[in-house]
């Protein structure tokens, strides 16, 4: 008797063991981090706006790039927004969640390199005002699939 009771769990056992293979882990690895800046342009200023996205910010996409600081960057265009919602959102994709933990000083160097001094670019940021709305920013981690 006890050989049958011990012949039925080691069966059990043995049915169930792809389903306890199939949960050694989880189902996804942690892929790059996106982050995602709401913008809303002032109404007349959509093709100022793109016209200094296609100067000025993709120079700085590139400078960011180049210096190992993001992987790439997009720009999207919401179809049809409703009051309140963005009309472009701008993405920039980061190797991982390390590439924030900078200190303040290496920021601040960075910064310095590709705009050329900090008072230039935060009177070129306060200048961008007129003509747009950060409206808020999303970041998010990808979740890769395995």
């Amino acid at each position: 008797m006890k050989f049958l009771f011990a012949s039925l769990a080691a069966a059990a056992l043995l049915a169930g063991a792809p389903a306890f293979a199939a949960d050694e882990g989880p189902a996804f690895e942690a892929g790059t981090v996106w982050d995602f800046s709401q913008v809303q342009t002032k109404d007349g200023h959509f093709d100022d706006y793109m016209a200094w996205l296609d100067t000025g910010w993709k120079a700085q996409e590139e400078a960011l790039k180049k210096a190992g600081v993001i992987v790439d960057y997009k720009v999207y265009l919401v179809e049809n927004p409703r009051q309140g919602e963005p009309d472009i959102v701008l993405a920039q994709e980061y190797k991982n969640m390390a590439t924030f933990d900078r200190t303040v000083a290496e920021g601040y160097a960075l910064q310095s390199k590709i705009f050329g001094s900090l008072p230039k670019a935060n009177a070129d940021q306060a200048a961008r005002g007129s003509i747009r709305t950060i409206m808020g920013e999303v970041r998010m981690r990808e979740a890769v699939l395995k």
